[in-house]
């Protein structure tokens, strides 16, 4: 039986995104939603059909042109040609998944009815969220401000039978979709295109899409950290509670406790060992972990927040009679938890890249680049070097969006968030990330068949034993490419929690 999420003034959370992804749930308007959205389109027709003052964005132009005033007759026109001119995004195209997150969190913003849309409008964005056809958008154009002007546009144009789809694995023209599905194009109604391109979805959608990944490879950087500490014959006092009780952060309590226990029951970290200390990028992993444990958690609490926002504009209020014109779609918010998150992630694969480049040391009785014939055979070098390579990169993209700010729309727009640019960096960064853990695996498991036959933990031992099934020992030189690649694999299908 498919799943259905009704949307509904019930607060999205993380958990909630990840069961409709999951379980690839249709959704539906509740009808406390439907109400909403209705009663507030038909107070808005109202007071235009009452009102000759002038309503920005309503019956008069757009950002510098907000004082010209538009005649009655040309209202939905001006809606129209607001998202034709506004689809100015260039670039790649957003990946699918980041456009479908697009689509639920427009369709639960506008459902609050503080945005003056159809019905009809929403009930079209939630049939193509639920038919899987997902409108063509590109990643560069948006200046994170007036929301996200341009990448929104391209998610609106199928609405009007204009721009390109993406179905069942073809790029098609919209209006060609639309007649496969006897769908007309939606007529734009007075204030409609800029509640829909007004808003942060697409800074958003990233933002929650690089959330749930970090997450994942958060919990999956202590596991491996972990395997690289037994395999590198390290210690377990680093990780005792007593210390980090006297220096309490949550994230350096959390990952200490996470290490303890994947390392409980280990024949090779209870060994008694020659040296007095490791480096820090085994003994500091509670600080360093988790602090990006906590910058997490400041993230996740700016982008539920947001998601569960209207940041359209104006706003419209029909219990109290008022429409009002602000700043909701500013994205500085998000920026900022953008920017933060990269770094975050960005460290979480620089003290990785640190324990690969331990392991091939040949250091503490392990062999020169983890393999048995050093010289005749390179082993893991390239492997380190490979991790240094994306490990810089990140280095490189995390310089902060968010400080960038350019003028527009003849300076009536003139402080911009650059919260979009924020979060196509972080995506590339999770991505990063998840190539240098992978790459730490592959290293720490090699080092481990040296340490037979002593045994690492249980949990460890059968997180191995899994992953051998994949990634075979490594016994003469061979193209590592492809371990890399089933090491990506192997972390994206295999449960950390």
């Amino acid at each position: 039986m498919a799943h259905v999420h009704y949307i509904s003034s019930q607060q999205l959370t993380l958990e909630t995104i990840e069961e409709i992804l999951g379980q690839n749930a249709t959704l539906a308007l509740s009808e406390e939603a439907a109400q909403r959205v209705t009663d507030c389109h038909a107070y808005l027709q109202q007071r235009l059909a009452n009102s000759n003052h002038s309503l920005y964005g309503i019956n008069t132009g757009f950002g510098a042109l907000y004082n010209k005033k538009i005649s009655p007759q040309d209202l939905e026109q001006l809606q129209r040609n607001l998202v034709m001119s506004h689809a100015c995004g260039t670039g790649e195209e957003v990946p699918q998944e980041v456009v479908k997150l697009m689509l639920l969190l427009k369709i639960q913003s506008l459902a609050y009815g503080h945005s003056g849309v159809q019905l009809e409008t929403v009930k079209r964005l939630v049939d193509f969220y639920n038919r899987e056809i997902y409108p063509v958008v590109y990643q560069q154009g948006s200046l994170g401000a007036s929301g996200d002007l341009a990448p929104l546009a391209h998610l609106s144009l199928p609405l009007l039978g204009l721009g390109e789809v993406r179905y069942q694995g073809y790029k098609l023209a919209s209006e060609h979709v639309l007649e496969m599905f006897g769908w007309e194009p939606i007529s734009l109604k007075a204030k409609e295109g800029l509640a829909l391109l007004n808003g942060t979805q697409f800074m958003s959608a990233y933002g929650v899409h690089s959330l749930l990944q970090a997450k994942r490879l958060s919990r999956q950087a202590d596991v491996v950290g972990a395997l690289s500490l037994d395999a590198f014959d390290g210690r377990i006092e680093p990780f005792n509670a007593l210390i980090h009780h006297i220096r309490p952060h949550r994230g350096q309590l959390q990952t200490a406790e996470a290490v303890r226990q994947v390392l409980e029951g280990s024949e090779l970290i209870s060994q008694e060992k020659e040296h007095v200390q490791d480096p820090y990028s085994f003994r500091c992993m509670p600080q360093v972990h988790g602090a990006s444990k906590d910058a997490l958690a400041y993230a996740e609490q700016v982008f539920l927040t947001e998601i569960n926002s209207v940041t359209d504009n104006p706003n419209i209020f029909p219990e109290e009679d008022e429409i009002i014109s602000g700043g909701n779609f500013h994205g500085q918010p998000l920026a900022l938890a953008l920017d933060f998150l990269a770094i975050a992630l960005s460290e979480l694969a620089s003290i990785s890249e640190r324990r690969t480049y331990q392991l091939i040391s040949g250091s503490r009785g392990l062999p020169e680049f983890l393999v048995a014939e050093p010289g005749l055979n390179s082993g893991f070098m390239i492997s380190q070097y490979a991790a240094a390579s994306v490990v810089s990169q990140n280095k490189q993209l995390c310089s902060p969006a968010s400080i960038d700010s350019i003028p527009s729309s003849n300076n009536q727009e003139d402080h911009v968030s650059m919260g979009a640019n924020a979060a196509t960096k972080l995506y590339q960064i999770v991505l990063n990330l998840e190539r240098v853990l992978a790459i730490e695996l592959m290293n720490a498991a090699q080092a481990l068949d040296f340490r037979r036959p002593w045994k690492s933990s249980p949990v460890l031992e059968e997180m191995v034993k899994a992953y051998r099934e994949k990634v075979s020992f490594v016994s003469t030189d061979r193209v590592l490419h492809h371990d890399i690649m089933q090491s990506i694999s192997f972390l994206r299908n295999y449960a950390t929690s």
